[in-house]
C-alpha cells in the first residue's frame, strides 16, 4: 500500500496545491502510474510517467495538450490540469468519474472530439509536434501484401499511394489531435465527453481522427465498427461542432484520404509498444494475432471494405479502390472465418 509521504509529490506541488491525501492506486499502462488521491478533500489523479525512452517527450505532450485543451469555451472536453512537476514527470489532474456509454455513445464521442480538435490555434504551432503519416515504406509493405495474396495491383495504384503519402505529409490543419482517441481514452461525465491519456497528442487536420469513427479507431485496442446511420449521425455531429466551434466548414475532401492513410500503415496493427521496428502487415500472410477486440486480419479486412467504399466519395483514388476491394475478396476467400469486427464497444 502507498502512503501519502512515499507518492512523487514535491514540494512545489504541495505548496501549490496542499498535501495530498488517502492515495490508492488506479490502473494504468506500464508507461506510467497513476493514482486517486485528496486535495483538501477533493479527488484528484496523480499521474508519474515512467522513466524510459521517450518518456520525457510523452510528458511534455501531454501537458502542453492538456493546456490547449483547457481553452474549451462551451463545456470542457479534458480533465483540469491543476499542477505540473516537469523534474519528476509527473502531472496533477481534475478527476472524473466516467459513467456508461450509451448506445449511441458514438455520437456524443464525435461531437466532444471535434471540441477537442477546436481547441488548438494557429500560434500553438511548436507546442506539440505535427502528426506523422504513412511513409514511402508503407507503400511497399502495402503492395507487397497485396501481391503475396494473389491480388493484382493496376499499374496506377502506386502512384496514387505515394501521392496519398505526400498529401498527408502536407495536410494543412492546426487541430489539436488526441492521438489515440478510442474508447476508454473517452470518459462520459455529467459534463459531458471528456478525454484522458495525451501522450501521443499532435497538430494537424481534424479529419485524421475523424476517419477513426469509418475505419475503426485503428491505434486501439477496442476496434468499433458503426452501422452506416449511426456513423451518419457521428461524422455530422462532429461537422456540426467543428462549424459552432470555429465558425468554419471542415473541408469534404481529405476524408478518404486519412482512411487510405490509416489502412496501409502497418503498426495500425498492434500495441503502441511493437510499433516502429516490424513490417506487421508482412506478418499477415503467415499469421495472425489477437490485439483487444479483433484479430490484425478482422482488421485489416474491415479497413479494405472502409476505403473501398469511403474513396468512391473522392476521385483521387480510383486504382486504390478497386485493390482494395479486390484485396478484401482475396482475404475472405483465402481466410472465410473471419468475423466483422464488432459493432459495440466493450
Amino acid at each position: 500500500m502507498v502512503t501519502a509521504s512515499r507518492l512523487p509529490f514535491g514540494e512545489t506541488l504541495r505548496d501549490r496545491l496542499g498535501p495530498p491525501a488517502h492515495p490508492s492506486a488506479l490502473e494504468s499502462s506500464p508507461r506510467s502510474r497513476v493514482w486517486r488521491i485528496e486535495l483538501s478533500g477533493r479527488p484528484a489523479v496523480l499521474k508519474q510517467l515512467v522513466a524510459g525512452p521517450g518518456a520525457d517527450e510523452r510528458y511534455e505532450r501531454e501537458v502542453a495538450a492538456l493546456r490547449i485543451a483547457g481553452r474549451a469555451t462551451h463545456a470542457p472536453v479534458a480533465p483540469a490540469l491543476l499542477g505540473t512537476d516537469p523534474a519528476e514527470r509527473v502531472l496533477v489532474m481534475e478527476h472524473l468519474d466516467g459513467r456508461r456509454p450509451p448506445a449511441d455513445w458514438i455520437v456524443g464521442h464525435a461531437a466532444a472530439l471535434a471540441r477537442l480538435h477546436s481547441t488548438a490555434r494557429p500560434g500553438d504551432a511548436g507546442t506539440l509536434p505535427r502528426w506523422q503519416g504513412p511513409t514511402g515504406a508503407d507503400v511497399t509493405s502495402f503492395l507487397t501484401l497485396a501481391e503475396s495474396l494473389g491480388t493484382v495491383a493496376s499499374s496506377g495504384v502506386r502512384d496514387e499511394l505515394h501521392a496519398l503519402v505526400e498529401r498527408l505529409g502536407r495536410a494543412e490543419g492546426t487541430a489539436l489531435l488526441h492521438g489515440d482517441p478510442c474508447p476508454g481514452n473517452d470518459l462520459l461525465t455529467p459534463d459531458g465527453v471528456r478525454f484522458v491519456d495525451f501522450e501521443q497528442a499532435s497538430l494537424g487536420s481534424g479529419l485524421i481522427e475523424l476517419a477513426y469513427l469509418r475505419i475503426g479507431f485503428p491505434t486501439c485496442w477496442c476496434v468499433t465498427r458503426a452501422p452506416a446511420p449511426l456513423l451518419e449521425r457521428a461524422e455530422a455531429a462532429y461537422r456540426t461542432a467543428w462549424r459552432a466551434e470555429t465558425g468554419t466548414t471542415l473541408p469534404e475532401a481529405g476524408l478518404a484520404d486519412a482512411c487510405a492513410g490509416w489502412l496501409i500503415r502497418g503498426d495500425a496493427l498492434v500495441q503502441r509498444a511493437h510499433r516502429g521496428a516490424t513490417d506487421h502487415l508482412a506478418r499477415l500472410p503467415r499469421e495472425d494475432w489477437t490485439w483487444g477486440t479483433a484479430t490484425a486480419r478482422q482488421r485489416l479486412a474491415h479497413r479494405l471494405g472502409v476505403v473501398a467504399t469511403t474513396t468512391s466519395d473522392d476521385g483521387r483514388l480510383p486504382h486504390l479502390r478497386t485493390l482494395a476491394a479486390d484485396l478484401r475478396r482475396a482475404v475472405l476467400d483465402r481466410w472465410p472465418a473471419l468475423r466483422p469486427v464488432p459493432t459495440r464497444r466493450p
